[in-house]
Parts: C-alpha cells; sequence; structure tokens
C-alpha cells in the first residue's frame, strides 16, 4: 500500500512518490538558537523524528535538512548583552540543541546549515529580487519581500491576499512597509550597533 500524504495544493490526500526514487529529500525548520529550546520546540522536532522514520519504514531513503537560524533579532539582541561575540553566543544553544536531541532519541538530520555560513548567498539572492522588483529597500535599510508581485503567493495555503492583515503580533504603522503582509529578507544595522530592528 502506498504512503499517502495530505497535498496542501489540492486538499486532498496523495499518493507521495519520490523525484528520485527510493530518496526522499525532507526540509525542516530548525531552532533560533538565541535561548535553550522549550517543550514546545520538540513537538515539532518530534513530528518531524516520526514523519522521517516512517518514511525510512516504508522503504524511502531520506535526506533531510534542518536550518540553525542563528542571526535574527534575538540572537544578536541576547549577544549584544552578554558582551559576547555572536558566534560564541549562539554555540552555546546549538551545543544544548544538539545534546537534546539525543536525549530524547531524535534522529540526527543529514545536514544542519547554519545561517550565518550562506549570508553570501543571501546577500546574492536577495540583489537578484531587488532587481527583478520582488523585493525593496526602506528608507533605514531594511529590505522586505513584495508579496503583491508574486501572482501565486500563498497558494499553496489558499490564502488569499487580500484577506492578509495585520495580527496582533504587528501593527502597520511599525514597520516602512509597503504592505503590511510583507516579509523582511534583511534588516540593517551600523558599525556603531544601532540597529534598524524594532524590538
Amino acid at each position: 500500500m502506498a504512503l499517502k500524504v495530505f497535498n496542501t495544493l489540492t486538499r486532498q490526500l496523495e499518493d507521495l512518490v519520490a523525484l528520485e526514487p527510493p530518496k526522499v529529500r525532507l526540509y525542516t525548520c530548525g531552532p533560533t538558537v538565541y535561548d535553550f529550546a522549550h517543550i514546545g520546540n520538540f513537538r515539532a522536532y518530534m513530528f518531524e523524528d516520526l514523519l522521517r522514520r516512517y518514511l525510512k519504514f516504508s522503504g524511502f531513503g531520506v535526506l533531510q535538512v534542518m536550518n540553525l537560524t542563528d542571526v535574527d533579532d534575538k540572537t544578536i539582541k541576547g549577544a549584544r548583552a552578554s558582551g559576547l561575540a555572536l558566534g560564541a553566543y549562539t554555540q552555546r544553544y546549538k551545543q544544548a540543541f544538539f545534546e537534546d536531541l539525543q536525549a530524547l532519541n531524535i534522529e540526527r538530520a543529514e545536514f544542519y546549515p547554519a545561517a550565518t555560513d550562506h549570508v553570501p548567498e543571501m546577500i546574492e539572492l536577495i540583489g537578484r529580487l531587488c532587481k527583478s522588483g520582488h523585493a525593496y529597500k526602506t528608507e533605514d535599510g531594511d529590505v522586505y519581500f513584495s508579496i503583491a508581485t508574486s501572482r501565486d503567493y500563498g497558494r499553496l495555503a489558499h490564502l488569499d491576499q487580500g484577506g492578509l492583515r495585520a495580527g496582533v503580533r504587528v501593527t502597520h504603522d511599525e514597520y516602512e512597509k509597503e504592505n503590511v503582509a510583507d516579509f523582511a529578507l534583511w534588516k540593517a544595522w551600523d558599525e556603531a550597533g544601532t540597529s534598524s530592528v524594532r524590538q
């Protein structure tokens, strides 16, 4: 019997068909390493582990990539408050995360790329998005993706672009965005340590 998964695009159960049989590629979000992971974080990681194990049980080979977000508003704020370099500050929480995975018997992914290891690629991609009109820079140097330029934005989740609005966590006046639903690609800061990041 074929393994079935729910396709959010078609909104129905469909047979899982590997693009490169028998290998399945699995990308999962990992931790933002500004603090120790909590039980809510590990609920997601345990689900991913169950999915990974069931894929293997079903005869698929799994190549999993889980990102480590080691630079963002919270990691920068924490590093500055502690007086440590960003890498030294986040290393403690990276190590704790892997120790927790081991304690919970969660299988390790094949790759754990850290955001700080791929900044040049991010800059190059953001530059291309700006040149193509899909991203824009604000006066303070932040860069946002313009969802209005992407006709298919939200298609997988069946989101109505016209219905997207500010939630309780973000007010429109807080950010210099063209659309409240536009999301940040880059946050600017200067050598003096003055950040455009708003807490």
